[in-house]
């Protein structure tokens, strides 16, 4: 049996906390393995905890857009110690919905550019938040030898896909891939070695997953729907996301 990958999910939110023995065994039943990233300090201590719990979690801290103003030396020395138990750095990033000023739009690509020296100093993957940035990180990644770098919920246009792919990226689709057809066109287009799937929860999803915050167990209904946009069976598909999973994860 296949594992499969939710490639970029938030379980040290406080949302998960009551029940996370009971997604730990879900995971556990249902073969998966999951990308746990981080937003800040305090949900990156509660991450590398997750990650010495369970040998099912892959351990991402760092620094989100949205927390470019707090205070980042702490966390960055806190990758640095604990270079050999993580796996990647992220959530990082741009996002100008998080800023008002050019001055904090400098400071998010100070920290973005900070964060992607340490991925290529520690030979790390990232995951990369870049809602409405594509262009501009498209700019920026050239600058840095990281090899494994994930644009997670790819939200671009056709062409920015044909640029993630020509830089080599991986990009992830999540739950509503299920009902967007644009999502469903965009998947077509990826090159098959280069497509994750992720959940982003806690994220809530409508339409058939009823505004729920997302769960692990959400995947395999996001793997089936793919492979029926692909036109290849679930196992197939699943095999696929494996072996890009591992290339992603260098493992």
């Amino acid at each position: 049996m296949n594992w499969i990958y939710d490639t970029h999910i938030h379980l040290s939110d406080l949302s998960y906390e009551s029940y996370l023995p009971f997604i730990l065994n879900s995971m556990k039943k249902i073969h998966l393995k999951a990308c746990c990233v981080s937003m800040d300090y305090t949900s990156a201590k509660t991450t590398l905890e997750l990650g010495k719990k369970s040998d099912l979690i892959f351990p991402f801290i760092g620094i989100h857009p949205e927390k470019a103003n707090d205070s980042t030396e702490s966390i960055l020395t806190l990758i640095e110690e604990n270079k050999e138990q993580i796996s990647g750095i992220g959530e990082i990033g741009l996002d100008d919905t998080y800023s008002d000023s050019d001055e904090e739009l400098s400071r998010q690509e100070e920290i973005f550019r900070t964060q992607l020296s340490l991925a290529e100093k520690l030979k790390k993957p990232v995951s990369i938040h870049s809602r409405k940035t594509l262009d501009k990180i498209f700019k920026i990644l050239p600058s840095y030898n990281v090899t494994n770098v994930l644009l997670h919920w790819f939200d671009g246009n056709k062409k920015q896909l044909r640029d993630a792919m020509d830089l080599g990226c991986f990009v992830s689709f999540g739950p509503v891939m299920v009902y967007s057809q644009d999502k469903q066109v965009l998947l077509t287009k990826a090159d098959k070695d280069k497509i994750l799937v992720e959940t982003d929860g806690p994220v809530r999803f409508s339409r058939c997953f009823g505004y729920k915050e997302a769960q692990v167990s959400f995947i395999p209904s996001v793997i089936f729907s793919a492979s029926k946009v692909l036109g290849v069976t679930y196992n197939e598909l699943s095999e696929i996301l494996e072996q890009n999973s591992k290339s992603y994860l260098d493992i």
